[in-house]
């Protein structure tokens, strides 16, 4: 260290902020760069129409939908500065939170096809209302009809023959379908919507766990104005996901350890909707690890290890499930699929540039200083993107695939955006998701 870090470790601490920026920014610019060259045809295609984004370019406004979003993206930026400094409960600052979330995400989702943009991605017609409705879960939902029991003891035979969407999941999502009684596009949006909302009030209490109060009340802001929240939130039933997940890393992280008990069961439960999601028990064990030690890591690992195996005991007792052979069915089925024609060496890092842009370049900016900083949510967050990066299992889509670390990630940036910055910031955010909701047919 140079005698004027050691002088000033705040200001070397910002040195080091802007070194790990300039990377990113670097990196993130190259990968888009060969995206635009993709999509000019001077390379070979990457596996998506607008890499590394999903979706493709397509101008389409509805001028009484952008005026709905428009003055909701205002009222938003005008009103967060008083949430911020009220005297208000947090009952009551987690209510906000929620019905700003489900007003913005319907708002923004407006803006393309009307209220239609609400339940498109779901709609079976006939004719279906998108080329990926077919590929979605109400698609799915003969298969259940002959039971429960029937279901999941052949599920992973089932696999082959089933929609894109429930091949590459756990049998959950299409079961939590048929046991609500949900067969309709307009119910599951309202599944997705109702509790991929929560998400917000969730990051606002699980950065209040990791930080400080008012520390949540921004990461909670930061949720419901995120581009991929608004974006990717109201048709994708990833963002039911997500508010599950984010439940259970609440109780895992709690500093109570009567808590973890709860968040192990909704982590198991999460992993019976994507296997993905398994993700949110690495951050937390990580987190735990960094604030209270390795014994307490391996400890809450255990307990978390111990909940899902008996969950599947269960299901492969009383159900016939067979966990490790559906796993099997899932990915043959993920290497069969488009897949195949994404490289790696292009998505190992496109996938997490693509979620990084449509996170928000200030919640992005936010987790890199907590990472030069050494906090246990950055670290953990760096580190599951890291491994899920490098594993390559997840080729594009990951706006959509990793929305359940959304509210880790806005949790982890809170502390690091400065509150009277948060009309800019949340600005900023919510015109970028009004911009890409114009320019591009984001598929979800």
């Amino acid at each position: 260290m140079t005698p004027s870090e050691l002088a000033s470790p705040d200001a070397a601490a910002e040195r080091r902020v802007r070194r790990v920026s300039q990377i990113v920014i670097f990196v993130t610019v190259a990968v888009l760069a060969v995206g635009a060259a993709a999509q000019l045809g001077v390379i070979e295609e990457l596996g998506t129409a607008a890499s590394p984004l999903v979706g493709e370019w397509e101008v389409t406004v509805r001028w009484w939908g952008l005026l709905a979003a428009v003055l909701a993206c205002v009222a938003a930026v005008g009103l967060a500065p008083r949430l911020l400094t009220s005297r208000l409960p947090s009952a009551a600052v987690a209510a906000l939170l929620y019905a700003g979330t489900v007003v913005l995400g319907l708002a923004v989702n407006l803006l393309r096809d009307g209220t239609g943009g609400w339940t498109r991605m779901f709609d079976l017609g006939p004719p279906p209302a998108s080329f990926e409705a077919p590929n979605e879960y109400l698609a799915g939902l003969p298969a259940v009809s002959y039971g429960t029991r029937f279901f999941l003891d052949r599920f992973a035979e089932l696999v082959p023959s089933l929609p894109a969407h429930v091949a590459g999941h756990p049998p959950g999502p299409l079961l939590a379908l048929h046991l609500l009684g949900i067969d309709s596009a307009a119910g599951l949006t309202a599944l997705c919507v109702g509790v991929g909302a929560l998400c917000s009030p969730l990051a606002y209490r699980l950065a209040w766990t990791l930080h400080d109060e008012a520390a949540g009340r921004v990461a909670g802001l930061l949720c419901a104005c995120s581009p991929l929240t608004l974006l990717f939130g109201v048709a994708s039933y990833d963002y039911a996901f997500a508010g599950v997940t984010t439940a259970a890393v609440c109780a895992l992280i709690a500093r109570r350890r009567a808590w973890w008990l709860v968040g192990a069961a909704l982590l198991a439960a999460a992993s019976m909707l994507n296997w993905a999601l398994l993700g949110a028990g690495a951050f937390a064990a990580i987190v735990v690890w960094r604030r209270d030690g390795w014994r307490s890591a391996l400890l809450l690992a255990a307990l978390c290890a111990a909940v899902l195996a008996a969950l599947n005991g269960v299901l492969a007792a009383a159900y016939g499930y067979d966990p490790i052979g559906t796993l099997r069915a899932t990915e043959q089925i993920y290497r069969d699929s488009i897949a195949q024609y994404r490289p790696y060496w292009f998505w190992v890092l496109g996938s997490a540039v693509a979620w990084g842009v449509t996170l928000g370049p200030p919640i992005v900016l936010g987790v890199i200083r907590g990472a030069v900083a050494r906090t246990p949510a950055a670290i953990a967050l760096v580190v599951v993107l890291g491994v899920a990066t490098v594993g390559g299992f997840t080729k594009a889509e990951t706006e959509r695939i990793w929305l359940f670390l959304v509210p880790l990630a806005c949790a982890a940036a809170a502390p690091y955006l400065a509150p009277r910055q948060i009309r800019l910031v949340l600005g900023a955010l919510l015109a970028q998701a009004v911009a890409m909701q114009v320019l591009m047919d984001t598929v979800w």
